[in-house]
């Protein structure tokens, strides 16, 4: 691997395999997968192997190139590759990346005349977005590292470097660079319940490039701000709404309400794959619920009686009027709207023609 990646790679493609650092494993376990078809990737995305909304887009054409590889000899590649985007489709319905991969695939190989010249297309789509969400990221740490101020205490949520992007990383990406220049002097993490992304995969993270941090409980966010000890926070986001609304994990909008009251910055870092101009407002957005053992079960063992009704939604949704600004790879949109929104996206689309 080039060192301009890093130490690690969280995803990569051989062209036989998708090979994914399986994030239920860390921190304890640096375990690599190998997913040799559609299923096996599909499977990964649903048990959160692999997580993060860019990361899960790649992961995405990637299924769709392996199902292609599964193939029999006198197959109809297109219907394969249909109920291939079907299933991959369904395993999580909210972040956004996942669905535009897919029509990108589909865009490609629409005028591909054989089975075998779409597998070279989906091959080469797969290492171009790996490649493309490098300079992606890149970009994002640039625009957003520039916003923190000399000696900025911030706090994030969840995980959003490298693990969730196959790259460098979006809100962490900034807290990257900004380490880099010297403008960053500590990181509160939030734990980040139910399924504690942040204690487990963030501070790993944090760790391996030495960025000084401190893990606190989700509950425990409120009180850092009211001390006077948080200069920013930045999130991530897995579905950015026409409106500038934003779908991420559940408790951003906690971290945004708090933040608004102690009158504290509150940055979204997101890349264009993860805007959607056809979903006009955040209520219109898809928010997934998942197992109630998640809520239950701890490192195993029970926290609550087995019989315990529970609701888990997996993210929330935090209203435009609540965000400083949303970074992204074109720059940063600050006090987002409908209006803002549509002229970010329509500056990006005459840009690629």
């Amino acid at each position: 691997m080039s060192g301009q990646h890093g130490t690690y790679r969280p995803l990569r493609w051989t062209g036989d395999a998708f090979v994914i650092l399986d994030q239920t494993a860390l921190p304890h376990d640096e375990r690599y997968l190998e997913c040799r078809t559609v299923d096996d990737v599909a499977a990964a995305i649903e048990q959160m192997r692999v997580r993060g909304a860019p990361a899960i887009g790649i992961s995405a054409v990637a299924g769709l190139a392996l199902a292609l590889r599964e193939r029999g000899a006198d197959s109809d590649w297109r219907a394969i590759l249909d109920e291939a985007a079907r299933r991959l489709a369904a395993t999580r319905p909210t972040a956004v990346d996942l669905f535009n991969a897919l029509e990108v695939a589909r865009s490609r190989v629409a005028t591909a005349r054989t089975a075998e010249e779409a597998e070279q297309i989906l091959d080469r789509l797969v290492e171009e977005l790996l490649e493309r969400q490098w300079s992606i990221d890149q970009a994002i740490a640039q625009h957003g590292a520039g916003l923190l101020p000399h000696g900025a205490r911030v706090l994030t949520h969840c995980n959003t470097g490298a693990l969730g992007t196959g790259a460098y990383g979006t809100a962490l990406g900034i807290i990257r660079r900004a380490h880099e220049l010297g403008r960053l002097r500590h990181v509160w993490v939030t734990e980040t319940r139910p399924r504690q992304q942040g204690a487990r995969l963030t501070t790993w993270e944090l760790r391996r490039v030495g960025i000084a941090h401190t893990l606190i409980v989700d509950g425990a966010a409120a009180w850092i701000m009211a001390r006077g000890e948080v200069d920013v926070v930045i999130v991530g986001a897995d579905r950015v709404a026409a409106n500038g609304d934003v779908a991420n994990k559940i408790g951003t909008l906690a971290l945004a309400v708090a933040a608004e009251r102690f009158r504290i910055p509150f940055y979204v870092a997101a890349p264009l794959s993860t805007f959607d101009p056809h979903t006009p407002d955040g209520r219109s957005i898809p928010i997934e619920e998942r197992d109630k053992a998640e809520v239950l079960r701890l490192n195993g063992g029970w926290v609550a009686p087995a019989d315990t009704t529970v609701l888990n939604p997996a993210f929330d949704v935090t209203p435009a009027s609540l965000i400083t600004g949303i970074v992204t790879e074109a720059g940063v949109v600050l006090s987002p709207d409908e209006r803002k929104i549509a002229a970010l996206l329509g500056a990006a689309t005459r840009d690629r023609t």
